[in-house]
């Protein structure tokens, strides 16, 4: 099953929003692109993001949901039909990158199966990576930067010719574990990629597109589905593509798309996720559009930028 935010439905209305008929936060879809579930919003118990942002799953089947709007300070926790299960933060609370009780408009995150652990990306207000208990919402610790503690102070305009910053720049975008217990952190408007051990210690940071400045281009990962995650899918919203990296040394390998409307083009390559299939399902933020990409194998690089993957036809 698919799921996303956004899309059409008369019988919801977005809080705050000045449309009145929007989907359900959270959407179903099956293979073929049917929509066979919706739920989210406001409840009892909880306190629903004003902005709906970050989505993920963790490997019981629970559905994490984080927000990026001014006062989404918390994220919530649900079962796949949207029975609410915990909440970490207190709705527009917040102390800084160094406040363990509160997140600041939380990205993405990914939990450890082996600890119970989630790690988030906290994100468009805060500059760290942090962990709690996913059962119960402790929190366990955080970090910034190459593990170093998080600092807010205001790094100016990225300058991709200066020397690596010190700190992570908003929006640290994504932190995901692969299955060798590594944690992968987006730095979006850094343009680079920074892994750590699950205690925070610094292992080896890459640049992607590394003269990308605005809103950057490390938007977010996925893993190959292969056992060792032997490949990084790497979604660069800045300038509409994909990246596919070895993971071992995070060198590009080749690149896939345009900016554009059209199948097999991308605007503002915002998610990415991989089924069990190994297919590549592509969220766009500014085309509100999802696509799917068909996995057929491995086979060798011909080219470092292979452009837009246009759809075969079906006659």
């Amino acid at each position: 099953m698919i799921h996303r935010t956004g899309g059409v439905d008369r019988n919801f209305t977005t809080p705050g929003g000045t449309c009145r008929t929007v989907a359900p936060p959270i959407l179903g879809f099956d293979q073929a692109g049917n929509l066979v579930g919706s739920w989210g919003g406001p409840g009892q118990g909880y306190e629903w993001p004003d902005s709906n942002h970050g989505l993920w799953i963790d490997y019981k089947g629970n559905f994490w949901v984080g927000g990026n709007g001014d006062k989404d300070t918390q994220v919530l926790k649900f079962t796949a039909d949207g029975k609410f299960l915990l909440q970490i933060g207190k709705h527009g609370v917040h102390n800084g990158s160094n406040d363990t009780a509160n997140l600041w408009k939380a990205t993405d995150g990914s939990v450890d199966r082996a600890t119970n652990e989630v790690y988030i990306g906290d994100g468009y207000g805060n500059r760290r990576v942090i962990v709690y208990d996913s059962e119960s919402g402790k929190y366990k610790r955080h970090w910034g930067a190459y593990g170093s503690k998080p600092d807010d102070t205001d790094l100016g305009n990225y300058n991709p010719d200066a020397p690596p910053a010190k700190q992570f720049r908003n929006p640290v975008h994504c932190a995901e574990i692969s299955n060798d217990n590594l944690i992968y952190a987006c730095d979006r408007a850094n343009d680079r990629i920074q892994v750590f051990r699950r205690d925070g210690t610094f292992v080896k940071e890459a640049f992607i597109a590394k003269q990308t400045r605005g809103s950057g281009s490390v938007w977010d990962i996925t893993f190959s589905r292969d056992p060792q995650q032997k490949y990084i899918y790497l979604a660069d919203g800045g300038n509409h593509t994909i990246h596919i990296l070895l993971r071992d040394t995070l060198e590009v390998l080749t690149t896939i798309g345009a900016g554009g409307k059209q199948p097999g083009q991308f605007f503002g390559t915002h998610n990415l996720a991989t089924d069990s299939r190994g297919n590549l399902f592509v969220a766009e933020t500014y085309s509100g559009r999802i696509q799917k990409f068909a996995y057929k194998g491995l086979g060798p690089v011909t080219k470092k930028d292979q452009g837009t993957v246009w759809p075969r036809s079906t006659r």
